[in-house]
């Protein structure tokens, strides 16, 4: 059993772990001037679909979209779970299956009908204030800490045949808003971050969970636009789904994230300006839309719906 988990980290650590923005050994940074670079060392950065953007209300069409479906969401992650500080962000992941119906994977919504796309791992954004650090900005907050859970579509091979993709990826993103009391589902995760302080560090978490404990009770309501991944190489492969709802998570475990290095110095606000949402529409999941027929309330064909509004 040792050998086999030993073998399982060696190959994560041989092969890099696949995370949203963070492709492989690439070389970026977050600072402003590193930020204006991107475009000429990553051309896909300079693109018209780019992430993150400012969600609300006031800037989305509301609709009664089907709901957002999670098969195994609730059981437990299949040992062994990997934390990897890969010097831009925390990345979780879990071993695959060989039983590809036992891993977690997502439909519906806005997703292309009868496509299923499968859990890959997340990771979070964070500033070194409690007053920014997620990437998405939601009426006009911006939360301390932003989840992003990536998943591949089923039908491509791995995460870099799926970047080739307009339909390649999805990716859920949850907002942690302050409270004073620790988030109990949170301390297994947050006790495990000094293990991972220094730069490609990386340890085999002790426990595993199930990834509906770390979302939002309310997962009716959600944003959804067409977009791209935060970070180099930024390929615009992205479908976007932003829960309104958020997570708590108390000051002393967001300072535990600020202890982390990024191999330069504190591996802290690690989140992309926001970006031009140009042609682009933004929906929101709405059951009750007084603007919509009874006709539309229940009887939306997502296929006829556009990403843009040209």
């Amino acid at each position: 059993m040792f050998l086999w988990i030993m073998l399982f980290v060696l190959e994560i650590a041989l092969s890099g772990i696949p995370t949203v923005g963070s492709m492989g050994p690439l070389v970026y940074d977050y600072t402003q001037a590193g930020q204006h670079l991107w475009p000429k060392d990553y051309p896909n950065c300079g693109g018209s679909w780019q992430s993150p953007v400012i969600v609300a209300a006031s800037r989305s069409i509301a609709l009664p979209l089907p709901a957002l479906e999670m098969v195994g969401y609730r059981n437990f992650l299949r040992p062994p779970v990997v934390m990897k500080n890969n010097g831009h962000t925390v990345v979780i992941s879990s071993k695959k299956s060989a039983n590809k119906s036992k891993s977690p994977y997502i439909f519906g919504a806005m997703l292309e009908e009868k496509i299923e796309y499968e859990f890959e791992s997340f990771h979070f954004h964070w500033g070194i204030r409690n007053s920014r650090g997620s990437e998405h900005v939601l009426h006009g907050t911006r939360y301390p800490l932003e989840m992003h859970l990536l998943h591949r579509n089923k039908k491509y091979m791995n995460v870099e045949s799926a970047l080739n993709h307009e339909d390649g990826l999805a990716v859920l993103a949850v907002f942690f808003h302050l409270e004073e009391e620790d988030n109990e589902v949170l301390k297994p995760i947050i006790a495990h971050l000094a293990e991972v302080q220094w730069i490609n560090s990386q340890t085999i978490m002790n426990y595993t969970f199930a990834l509906s404990s770390l979302l939002p009770r309310d997962l009716d309501t959600f944003y959804t636009y067409k977009g791209s991944l935060t970070s180099p190489p930024c390929n615009e492969a992205v479908t976007w789904m932003v829960f309104a709802s958020t997570v708590p998570i108390s000051f002393q475990q967001m300072s535990k994230f600020r202890l982390l290095s990024s191999g330069k110095g504190i591996l802290a606000d690690n989140y992309r300006y926001l970006q031009d949402l140009g042609s682009r529409k933004v929906y929101v999941r709405r059951m009750k839309n007084v603007n919509a027929s009874k006709n539309q309330l229940f009887d939306i064909d997502v296929a006829t719906l556009k990403w843009n509004w040209q």
